[in-house]
């Protein structure tokens, strides 16, 4: 898979982009379980990827979702065992 970020917030850490194989959009938060550092990849719409584009507080609220592991359901790559946190 090769993730391509079109855009980073800093201030917010997360990402969004466009996973080049499949097309499929995402918005990406850091993590860390406690050996490495690594990206996860949460799976959104071309509308999504607009809105968050333009209304940054909207990716915020998804993001912190994410970090909540509200939307497990969207991971692009299934965690392992030891899972990190945002």
């Amino acid at each position: 898979m090769k993730f391509n970020d079109i855009f980073f917030s800093k201030e917010h850490r997360y990402s969004l982009g466009t996973e080049l194989q499949s097309g499929k959009n995402y918005l990406s938060i850091p993590v860390n379980n406690g050996v490495v550092d690594y990206e996860e990849y949460y799976e959104i719409d071309s509308n999504l990827l607009q809105q968050f584009l333009t209304q940054q507080e909207k990716a915020l609220e998804f993001a912190e979702k994410c970090r909540k592991q509200e939307l497990d359901e969207l991971l692009i790559v299934k965690p392992g065992s030891n899972r990190g946190v945002g």
